[in-house]
């Protein structure tokens, strides 16, 4: 699984964003390898009919009707969403929030990607069986600098806990990722995928960034 998080990036605004699905559709048919993309909240709209998944980046754990300004993941399901990710490192959430929300989107068979900063919260979130769980040192992120290489003892010992445990969750590694050679260390050490952002959105080239990562991965 290769996840982009365009966060609210200015290089990725209005029709920018449908451009960059239509290269992320491309590639990933080319390297037969799942590509999903979470576009700014606005923009979803303009690329859910996308052949490959979209995210949200947040959900709220609130219901459907007069909540205003909520992010409700039923009406995301009924747009094509297939599903978000969860306390990213931006935009934590207290851990009742999150058991609520990992089994929400369950119940929807909607994608949970759920975000964590170290060991502890790997071990404390496992449990929960979201479909993947993302490891990202806060201190990493937008660094230039891979967690892959300035912290491989991290994603190894992580990758042990969730392939050891009989769950379906799946490990995936972020912050800092910013090139083939980061993807292919973080596979060697046992993450399933990626889940990068200014490495991808930022790049001079959509095409040709998110083309190297998908072959790192391949």
């Amino acid at each position: 699984m290769f996840v982009i998080n365009c966060k609210n990036y200015e290089e990725i605004s209005g029709d920018k964003i449908i451009k960059f699905v239509k290269i992320a559709e491309k590639v990933s048919k080319k390297y037969n390898i799942k590509i999903a993309i979470s576009p700014p909240q606005h923009l979803i709209g303009l690329v859910s009919n996308s052949s490959i998944p979209i995210l949200a980046q947040h959900v709220d754990d609130s219901k459907v009707g007069s909540t205003t300004g909520f992010v409700i993941p039923e009406l995301l399901k009924k747009s094509k969403v297939k599903g978000s990710l969860i306390n990213h490192s931006e935009h934590r959430i207290s851990s009742k929030e999150i058991e609520k929300l990992v089994l929400k989107l369950s119940d929807l068979k909607m994608i949970s990607i759920l975000c964590v900063k170290d060991i502890s919260e790997v071990k404390k979130y496992l449990k929960l069986n979201p479909d993947y769980i993302a490891i990202e040192p806060p201190e990493l992120i937008g660094s230039g600098k891979a967690v892959s290489t300035e912290k491989p003892e991290l994603i190894a010992k992580a990758a042990s806990i969730v392939n050891d445990s009989k769950n379906k969750t799946k490990l995936l590694c972020g912050a800092g990722i910013v090139s083939g050679e980061d993807v292919s260390k973080a596979s060697e050490l046992g993450s399933e995928g990626i889940l990068v952002a200014s490495g991808i959105i930022k790049a001079k080239s959509w095409n040709k960034i998110i083309s190297e990562f998908s072959k790192a991965l391949v």
